[in-house]
């Protein structure tokens, strides 16, 4: 034999049942409600990495875009001299269109379609003379709308000179 709550206990139950249900569906609802987690962008130098979600996502104006870009990474890698700077992207991105700016500036004119980039010795830190080298240097993988347009998203990186 089975025990059913009947009159006031039943009540209570059906209102308890309903107040579970309403508590997981708002729950649902906040978490759908929450953003995406962006692409992902990679820097490797020798055999450290470094990966990053976007400082900013979708669509900028170019006047957010280099504000986004001056932006202080919260992750770093050495750039000794004579080492290779290869830049991973997620496909979307690659998809879209990226480019390479520095310090919050474009620095190719190129904007590559490829999920990976080699850049061997890129001389960041070269110096004429009477100059000093930077101690660090911002970054910046910046990608593109569709349509090359408008800027999608930046992802910033901040390689040390080892030598400074």
């Amino acid at each position: 034999m089975t025990f059913q709550p009947r009159g006031g206990a039943a009540r209570r139950h059906s209102r308890r049942a309903a107040a579970t249900l309403g508590a997981v569906s708002a729950g649902l609802l906040v978490l759908s409600a929450c953003d995406e987690p962006t692409p992902m962008a990679t820097v490797t130098i020798g055999t450290d990495s470094i990966s990053s979600e976007a400082a900013c996502y979708r669509t900028l104006t170019a006047e957010q875009a280099v504000e986004c870009t001056k932006e202080k990474p919260s992750k770093s890698v050495e750039l000794p001299e004579d080492e290779t700077l290869r830049i991973g992207v997620d496909p979307e991105v690659a998809d879209a269109g990226w480019t390479l700016w520095i310090d919050g500036r474009p620095v190719v004119n190129e904007t590559f379609d490829k999920t990976y980039k080699v850049f061997p010795n890129p001389g960041l830190f070269a110096t004429q003379p009477g100059q000093t080298a930077p101690k660090s240097l911002i970054i910046s993988v910046v990608q593109q709308n569709a349509e090359g347009s408008k800027i999608e998203g930046v992802w910033n990186f901040e390689l040390k000179n080892p030598d400074a």
